[in-house]
């Protein structure tokens, strides 16, 4: 009976060293337990067929199909579909396979992205079912809701480096993947800059030139009247492909969905690279503008009563009111294979983002009436980011190693100006519009904006994944130590305000069973880390940094990987402390917690010949607990559902080859606006159709892609993270067609 071997995406992790080199680093790295890597050796796949009669004197014959190998950094096969990926960025750990690793992720191809039509991270992770996304307070940036907890946008990392990411907002037309990682995630990445990468995080990678040469052009419309072109070339060169250049540029502007609300979006990326036997190097270029009119923000809520939500495609945005970002990002790796298994690498980032706008969000009041005010803000930010390590492979006896040791320093600095207007009546129904009301302060200079922070974090890393049984059982150690260091400054004269100095360690233990090739249980203990909160000037304690606020996570869970279709099955537990003033000591402390409780599944890839899913429900079970004086103990926490439910599905229609259909359905429980639990939005049903045909034009390979987001034109307030409303978006019609060149 022939017999196949294949992983095509894991490392060769049984490969003996020489016993002279295996004694050194059994003298040198085993001591101290550092661990965890991943070589990304491809193994061949080997067909060998049972030998014939030996009376014949006949060899047995062998059949090879090579498949080359994987460098460290390339990117991972798909499921059926290609829009999920069956490998994934696991921070220090470097790139992985899922079924490997003891936690839950879904990373998402640009496959999935171009099918989706997705403009924004937003419109691509809607499909998620762990995932809702919602905009920020006041503004246009995206946040992410992840097992109930939000991450804001200025922790989401890119190419695996935090603080370079556009802020806000991210053109998606330049991205290869997006993996998001379910949970809490300080030893893989380091703490996020702001703290709030709680309940997971998202790590974002930049297209690379393929093997295979590519130009491609995708123009694209909506039924609003939006319009634009992206063009996506990418070669190879030199007499092994040595040399690589992927070129990306996009145009997006025109009405949105939202009346009178008008985007303006512009983005080019460049990534060079070069892969040698043992060297790799990387260089990647980012720009990105965009540009928002009479956006529609979000709004707050006071009083005793949730307002109705407007009419779906109603705009209550203010007509003088714009937000310009704008974003210039440089990277470069480099990587070195200095022994068989074992690579170094180093990778740095600089990122400048400018921001202007002129916001306006309203705050709703059943008795008083809807009321606005004007804010108009100036903020700079520049950061670096840098991260260097080791990954290697080694066995003592019967038992191998994955390690890894890895540092990382993040440093930020925002300057910031400001004016504002006072308050004044509008609707969130009718014509509330006014005339710009003038200034009534202001703070800073918008000719030279003061310094409002720097933020500084800094780590160590090391981890050892120990495999045993011919690795169907993997048990993975590390710990990482980090400095978290924060000032904050008065934009108007850049004097000091408050300051924030501590360390920290993160510890993780994981663990994987392999039942079977393609079945793995997992469990792990892992943790994230925020900065402590400062204590405000009416409490005892007034000025005083708190320390470093450590959620805690526990997770099980099973994996089913058959190559073309996955499953992820997991139960967790978050537990994160949080800080209120105690109504009778008026001292302000970390002395309660938010503990999450849920349920997670998710499905991807092809489970039959011509259809493919992307599905999944969540169960969370919030609550408040040890509150002030125990007033909202055992309550929802705000902005936290209950449930949330996804199915999107594609058909291949067979009478005609190169069609086929989509649906999607968004399911979301109720949300609670208020920690007493007394303001709620209800649950809320979105649906998608969609249709999508490849065929040859002029001998071209063309795709034709035609989709519509919200069917029903449903009006509902997506999201009350945060204490605040969003509205989600109306009926949507999305054109596009791509040709290959």
């Amino acid at each position: 009976m022939p017999t196949t071997v294949s992983n095509a995406f894991a490392p060769s992790r049984v490969r003996p060293l020489h016993a002279a080199l295996r004694q050194a680093f059994a003298r040198a790295a085993f001591p101290l337990t550092i661990g965890f890597s991943l070589g990304f050796a491809m193994p061949a796949q080997a067909q060998i067929s049972p030998p014939a009669d030996t009376t014949e004197q006949t060899l047995p014959t062998v059949k090879v199909d090579a498949t080359p190998d994987a460098l460290p950094g390339d990117f991972a096969p798909t499921y059926g579909g290609g829009q999920v990926a069956r490998g994934a960025q696991f921070g220090v750990l470097g790139n992985q396979e899922l079924i490997n690793v003891p936690f839950s992720m879904t990373s998402y191809t640009s496959k999935a992205i171009a099918d989706q039509q997705a403009h924004t991270l937003g419109e691509l992770l809607a499909h998620d079912p762990d995932v809702r996304p919602a905009f920020g307070f006041g503004n246009f940036s995206e946040v992410f809701v992840i097992r109930g907890f939000q991450l804001a946008g200025d922790d989401i990392s890119l190419n695996g480096l935090y603080g370079i990411t556009p802020r806000q907002l991210v053109a998606t037309e330049v991205l290869e993947r997006v993996d998001v990682f379910k949970g809490a995630n300080a030893f893989l990445n380091g703490a996020s800059p702001t703290g709030s990468a709680v309940g997971g995080g998202i790590n974002l990678e930049l297209k690379r030139a393929d093997d295979k040469p590519l130009t491609e052009l995708t123009v694209g419309a909506s039924g609003s009247g939006e319009a634009g072109t992206h063009v996506d070339v990418g070669r190879r060169f030199g007499d092994q492909g040595q040399f690589g250049i992927r070129v990306n540029s996009s145009v997006q502007g025109g009405e949105t969905s939202i009346d009178d609300e008008y985007r303006h979006d512009t983005s080019t990326a460049v990534s060079l690279d070069y892969r040698g036997d043992k060297v790799r190097l990387y260089g990647d270029f980012l720009y990105q503008r965009k540009n928002i009119d009479d956006g529609r923000s979000t709004v707050s809520v006071t009083g005793d009563e949730v307002p109705a939500v407007p009419s779906a495609s109603h705009n209550f945005a203010q007509p003088w009111t714009f937000s310009t970002l704008e974003d210039t990002v440089g990277i470069l790796r480099a990587e070195y294979d200095f022994l068989p298994d074992w690579t170094a690498y180093v990778s740095g980032g600089v990122h400048h983002s400018h921001e202007d706008g002129d916001y306006s969000s309203a705050t709703f009041n059943s008795v008083t009436g809807t009321t606005a005010s004007r804010l108009d803000v100036l903020r700079e930010t520049d950061a670096l980011s840098t991260e260097a390590g080791v990954r290697g492979h080694f066995s003592t006896g019967p038992v191998t190693h994955a390690v890894s040791a890895g540092v990382a320093l993040t440093s930020l600095e925002d300057r910031e100006a400001f004016d504002f207007s006072g308050s004044f009546p509008t609707s969130l129904y009718g014509d509330g519009t006014v005339l710009q009301p003038a200034t009534v302060a202001a703070i800073g200079s918008f000719a030279d904006p003061g310094l409002a922070d720097r933020i500084l974090t800094r780590s160590v890393a090391v981890s050892d994944t120990l495999g045993f049984l011919s690795d169907r059982v993997l048990f993975t150690i590390g710990a990482r130590h980090q400095e978290l260091h924060q000032n904050n400054y008065s934009p108007a004269d850049s004097s000091l305000t408050s300051s924030f100095d501590d360390s920290i360690n993160t510890p993780i233990f994981g663990l994987v069973v392999k039942p079977a090739a393609n079945v793995a249980i997992f469990a792990n203990r892992s943790e994230a880390l925020s900065p402590g909160e400062t204590a405000p000037d009416t409490v005892v304690n007034a000025g005083q940094t708190l320390a470093p606020s450590r959620s805690k996570q526990y997770e099980v869970g099973v994996k089913y990987d058959s190559n073309h279709f996955g499953a992820t099955l997991s139960a967790f537990q978050i537990e994160q402390p949080s800080a209120f003033t105690d109504s009778v000591t008026n001292v302000f402390g970390t002395n309660g917690t938010q503990r999450h409780r849920g349920i997670e599944l998710s499905v991807y890839g092809e489970p039959v010949h011509g259809v493919r899913l992307l599905a999944g429900a969540t169960l969370l079970n919030a609550k408040q607990l040890d509150t002030n004086l125990g007033a909202t103990d055992g309550l929802r926490p705000v902005g936290v559902p209950s449930y949330l439910f996804n199915v999107s599905a594609e058909y291949d229609i067979p009478l005609l080859p190169g069609a086929s259909v989509n649906a999607a359905w968004i399911h979301t429980g109720n949300q609670f606006l208020d920690a007493q639990n007394t303001l709620s939005i209800p649950a809320w049903d979105r649906f998608d159709v969609g249709a999508r045909y490849t065929t040859s034009v002029l001998k071209h390979p063309t795709t034709f892609r035609a989709s519509i987001e919200n069917l029903t034109n449903k009006a509902y307030w997506a999201s009350a993270t945060g204490a605040y409303l969003t509205q989600g978006r109306p009926r949507t019609f999305l054109l596009s067609m791509t040709a290959d060149f």
